[in-house]
């Protein structure tokens, strides 16, 4: 950690600049500016640079009070403070005393914030957990850091509502992928509740009749209960069959526990689970644009999604039409190639665009080899059999292919061979500066 310290003084006024890096902050002295037990009362705590939290949350942050005395040693604990609780990427501060008292100033960048997720916790709703945290966090709004003390004040404040109700489970946090979409979220959950999921109802009928559903509910009957368990099946199952018959802005969920016993009751261990689903309006597919394509044609491209205008709006085509867009420039070697479709909904007509901007990047070709873990014969006969020769375009799709043979330890690749090895780690190393990319297998 490097911390900065200057001291100006002019006419009496002692100004001390001092930045801090999270996550760690380091202790300072200067004594040639002021003896190291000097102190002046504080009046005042500023700060800026942060987005979501006002002056007042930071200076309660920092557990300094007006009107006492503070030396260097506090202003440095606080800024300690402020790093340690995870919402700031960067502290620095600044202090002037006057005659009248010391004022403190704080220059802040926050760090980035995930959405809270509350996995298994079925005696309470989202709003009553919400308002437990804000107690002790009163700047809470639904997202926290992805490590710091908040977050471990968050666990405890859930746990004390927990306490309340006669319900002493301990609270695990840890960061996750988010079911319900991109990025992470914080994930909250009790340990040993011992419950599990009933059954899993839906508001719309139709989803009782259908085959599809039916067979893949074993996925979650029976199953521990968990919001995640019910969001993936949510997003993995029953999702498609909406999308795929143009309903585009279904809403699925959140799932609901319908209890009619007060939170302190015990819960009967098997809990029956209710979807409440919104399907929204059909719509039909209107066109395709691209842009930033220059190795593949834009009719080329259009030809992948296979639907007309005016035809239903089938999501899952779509997404795997965008799919094989990506498939095709990892064949022709653009492994940084990106696509990020942009939907355009027309409520009146019912139809949706795409706006498809694609970021084709460089052309990669074979450059050397990592191997580890294999005799020599054996990574002879790896280099031998890969399919692509060295100088050639990288053909992502000839790669992938490769790993599954690898991993089914082949006979086309081995032969007979015998080879001893359970996983194969891979990585691709790419050097964009040569236009060459490496190709790293570790044999365990």
């Amino acid at each position: 950690m490097r911390k900065t310290l200057s001291i100006f003084i002019f006419s009496g006024l002692l100004l001390l600049a001092c930045s801090l890096h999270a996550p760690v902050a380091t202790s300072q002295t200067a004594a040639s500016a002021t003896p190291g037990s000097a102190t002046a009362e504080l009046r005042e705590v500023r700060s800026d640079g942060q987005k979501k939290l006002t002056e007042a949350h930071v200076a309660a942050l920092t557990g300094l009070q007006t009107g006492t005395q503070v030396g260097r040693d506090d202003l440095q604990a606080a800024a300690d403070k402020l790093v340690a609780s995870g919402l700031f990427s960067s502290v620095k501060y600044d202090f002037k005393t006057r005659t009248e008292g010391l004022t403190l100033s704080f220059h802040l960048t926050e760090s980035p914030r995930v959405p809270a997720y509350y996995d298994n916790f079925p005696w309470f709703g989202d709003s009553e957990l919400n308002d437990a945290i804000r107690v002790q966090l009163p700047f809470y709004d639904g997202t926290l850091p992805e490590g710091g003390a908040v977050v471990d004040t968050a666990a405890n404040a859930i746990h004390d509502l927990l306490a309340a109700h006669k319900l002493d489970f301990p609270i695990q946090h840890q960061v996750a992928a988010n079911p319900l979409g991109d990025g992470n979220v914080q994930q909250f959950s009790v340990e040993d509740a011992g419950l599990k999921i009933a059954s899993l109802g839906f508001s719309d009928a139709a989803l009782s009749a259908n085959p599809a559903v039916q067979q893949h509910l074993s996925e979650v009957v029976g199953k521990p209960y968990s919001r995640t368990t019910i969001d993936v099946f949510l997003s993995e199952q029953i999702r498609p069959v909406y999308f795929k018959q143009g309903y585009l802005k279904a809403k699925l969920g959140p799932a609901e526990v319908r209890l009619t016993a007060p939170p302190s009751a015990k819960l009967p261990e098997q809990i029956p689970v209710f979807v409440p689903i919104a399907t929204g309006d059909v719509y039909h597919f209107a066109d395709a644009q691209w842009s930033g394509n220059n190795v593949i044609s834009s009719i080329a491209l259009t030809s992948y999604f296979g639907l007309k205008p005016g035809t239903i709006a089938d999501g899952m085509q779509i997404e795997e039409a965008l799919e094989k867009v990506r498939e095709e420039y990892g064949r022709r070697g653009y492994l940084d190639a990106t696509v990020q479709p942009e939907a355009i909904f027309n409520e009146a007509a019912h139809t949706v665009s795409y706006k498809i901007p694609i970021s084709e990047g460089t052309q990669y070709h074979m450059g050397g080899w990592v191997i580890t873990g294999l005799s020599t014969s054996g990574e002879a006969r790896v280099r031998s059999q890969f399919p692509i020769a060295a100088g050639d375009v990288f053909d992502k799709m000839k790669y992938e292919e490769f790993l599954v043979g690898l991993q089914e330890k082949s006979k086309n690749i081995f032969g007979e061979l015998p080879i001893h090895y359970d996983n194969v780690g891979h990585w691709l190393r790419p050097d964009a500066a040569k236009s060459t990319v490496d190709v790293l297998l570790d044999f365990k």
